[in-house]
């Protein structure tokens, strides 16, 4: 069913409704009209990594661990298994009755906004930092989740639309002040992609302001941009409760009433909150009109017609059974594998099994459920820590010593006692094994959304980007035993975000990040240490310098942030990742297609172990003022480089490699002469210095 049928539809039955009907419908627990024949249908589901919050599913990657497999093709398989085990789940709670929340087919995901500040505790929901892999993969996610049948196969929704990621603890009444250039270059590109390429169905608002307007009542970005420039088709649905904000937090309207009619009058389509319950006290007082809740209304029921809710679909038969099906949880193990970044390997690993007789395990994460599986998540019926990864893949000849080490974030005071004896445990496991694996790092009650349980002391957020003062005197503890018995040590790091690895980094033997893999990512994990299957994730954030003080975490302006206008070295570089191959760009050459171009990349794995890459295309259009001050990411492809082996691929650099933004936020050509760089890793210094490859540098005239 195309928008248009849907559309005619939707007309037709809401035009059998009465105001207080069309009024009802703008809530997201929307009631029935046993009159129409219309049932209950609760808007409200969750889809980041999974289906969210409504039983068993199956657990993907945390979105950051997503976005750091810099894999297109399959972010879209994970949209339609996402989408298959939604449906699956909303055909058999129907058949129950069972419309209650979360079992809807509307899943408010992706979250496109851009991870801007390593200290935000939400950074983890997104796929990073850099709009055009946000875009790009988002872009994937969609048209996964929403398929390509007669039918759309569920909803997705972009959010938090716009200029959001931080702080947690103020952001009901926070003005994210933006210049026209940031907007245009940072902010909203990725959302634009998501509106006109994969015609997403939905698009969520945030809770600050923006430039002074509420965000889900802004009429410059939801009538003039949104719906004007972007001919946005689909419905607007408001962060939970951030209606109610444009009074009680953000002083901009007087009550309740006015707040509604504010949000519904620039085209917020459907209230996740309470506010839309007094929509006939603000009709009442003229500050609504029938219009516009028809208008509404009408774009809501599009939705629900183009999801085949009133009509029999090719999903009806889709069975329970495919949830956690072996196919799916396989596809979840293979994005948590290719989602670790190896950041540092002096060549302990791979692991040798035929050379160790004692692994030690220590570490506060390395046995944890919860710091699998981030927040935003399902619940799995299996979780597969490191510890029981290691156990699973290791030959019953490698014995393996166990310590927690410590707790994840203990107070020092009240349990010094307790710490110590388990760093002694630690130590002694060290001085016990050959190798000593730590896993350390955070989790969901250490980072995540304010008002989350357990992460209140900063909302959700961190303060800074060191350790807990638990795990860095683990850290020292375990480094000084094994630098003292002459024994190897890999740091494992389970975090949503950067974290300060400058000890790790010249205290150990290598070092991963895991990100949070999913409820079985223990078992990727030790697939990669092992030596199953060599690591190819890249960092989708910039590991920034901990010497270099951060710019303040309420300002937006996007000067030294991210790897685009950074301007100091970073501890670890956006775009880097070592494997256990030897993966080398040898030339390339660029063939414009109209305003597009194709480059042509031959690459080589010099060494003996195969292994996936990102071939990674970073634009500078060198005589433009309104470049970005650093080369930019404009292409990407994750490819298979057999060992020994030289391999050819071709990448699409759209359009807008070649343009740029200016201070008016205006897109224009970026004049006539640009620099590409086509390599593993980005043409910065540190990324040069860490890899010891330089990338193909090419030179493009237009």
């Amino acid at each position: 069913m195309n928008r248009q049928q849907a559309r005619e539809r939707a007309k037709e039955l809401v035009s059998k409704m009465t105001i207080a009907e069309k009024m009802s419908q703008l809530r997201y627990d929307a009631p029935e009209i046993a009159r129409l024949g219309i049932p209950a249908y609760n808007w409200w589901n969750e889809g980041l990594h999974g289906v969210a919050r409504a039983g068993t599913a199956t657990s993907f990657p945390q979105a950051i661990g997503m976005g750091a497999t810099f894999d297109e093709a399959l972010m879209r398989r994970i949209g339609d298994v996402i989408a298959t085990e939604g449906r699956a789940k909303y055909n058999t709670y129907s058949a129950f009755g069972d419309r209650d929340i979360y079992k809807g087919l509307t899943f408010w995901s992706p979250n496109v906004n851009i991870f801007r500040d390593p200290r935000w505790g939400r950074g983890q929901e997104t796929y990073g930092e850099d709009p055009y892999l946000t875009g790009t993969l988002g872009v994937s996610f969609v048209k996964g989740l929403q398929g390509d049948g007669e039918y759309m196969k569920a909803a997705a929704c972009a959010k938090h639309f716009a200029v959001h990621s931080g702080p947690e603890a103020i952001r009901h009444s926070f003005d994210a002040k933006a210049d026209a250039k940031d907007m245009a270059e940072t902010y909203l590109p990725a959302f634009r992609r998501l509106v006109e390429e994969a015609d997403v169905e939905a698009v969520m608002g945030c809770y600050n302001r923006v430039n002074g307007e509420p965000a889900c009542g802004s009429h410059t970005l939801l009538t003039e941009i949104l719906r004007g420039t972007w001919n946005f088709q689909g419905h607007v649905v408001s962060d939970c409760w951030a209606i109610r904000d444009f009074h009680e937090n953000h002083h901009v309207t007087e009550d309740a009433a006015h707040s509604a009619a504010l949000a519904i009058n620039e085209g917020c389509d459907l209230n996740c909150g309470d506010t839309y319950q007094v929509l006939p006290e603000a009709y009442s007082k003229g500050l609504i009109s029938e219009e516009r809740i028809t208008e509404a209304a009408e774009r809501l029921f599009t939705t629900r017609f183009l999801l085949g809710l009133f009509d029999e679909t090719e999903y009806d038969e889709i069975p329970y059974s495919v949830v956690e099906c072996e196919e799916h949880l396989a596809l979840a193990q293979r994005c948590a594998e290719e989602s670790i970044v190896l950041l540092k390997n002096d060549g302990v690993l791979p692991l040798d099994p035929g050379s160790i007789r004692t692994l030690g395990v220590v570490g506060p994460n390395a046995d944890s459920r919860a710091a699998l599986i981030g927040n935003y998540h399902g619940t799995s019926s299996e979780y597969i820590t490191v510890l029981e990864g290691l156990r699973r893949v290791l030959p019953d000849s490698v014995r393996i010593l166990y310590s927690e080490g410590c707790a994840l974030n203990a107070d020092k005071v009240e349990h010094l006692a307790y710490e110590n004896d388990r760093l002694s445990e630690a130590m002694i496991v060290t001085s016990q094994s050959d190798v000593t694996v730590v896993v350390v790092g955070l989790n969901e009650t250490l980072e995540g959304e304010e008002g989350d349980t357990g992460n209140s002391a900063a909302s959700g957020d961190k303060t800074d980007l060191s350790l807990p003062p638990s795990q860095l005197a683990l850290l020292h503890a375990v480094a000084s035993q094994a630098k003292e018995d002459g024994k190897k040590t890999v740091l494992c790091l389970m975090a949503g975000s950067d974290l300060d690895l400058s000890f790790a980094q010249e205290n150990f033997d290598a070092v991963l990040m895991l990100w949070y893999p999913g409820a079985r990512g223990g078992l990727a994990a030790a697939r990669i240490l092992t030596g199953a299957v060599s690591p190819s994730g890249k960092l989708n954030v910039t590991f920034y310098d901990p010497d270099c003080p951060l710019p303040d975490f309420t300002d937006y302006s996007m000067k030294d942030r991210t790897y685009r206008y950074l301007t100091s070295k970073p501890q670890y570089p956006f775009g880097y990742g070592l494997t256990y191959g030897d993966v080398e760009v040898k030339e390339a050459s660029c063939e414009q297609d109209g305003a597009a171009a194709l480059l042509h990349v031959s690459y080589v794995n010099h060494s003996a172990v195969s292994t996936r890459e990102v071939i990674q295309v970073y634009v500078d259009a060198a005589d433009s003022p309104d470049r970005t001050p650093n080369p930019r990411l404009c292409g990407f492809l994750k490819v298979d480089a057999p060992a020994q082996t030289e391999s050819e691929c071709t990448i699409l650099l759209d359009a807008d490699t070649f343009r740029v933004v200016n201070e008016k936020g205006e897109t224009v050509p970026g004049g006539s002469r640009f620099v590409l760089y086509a390599g593993t890793s980005g043409p910065d210094e540190r990324s040069v210095e860490l890899t010891q490859k330089a990338p193909v540098r090419i030179e493009v005239t237009q």
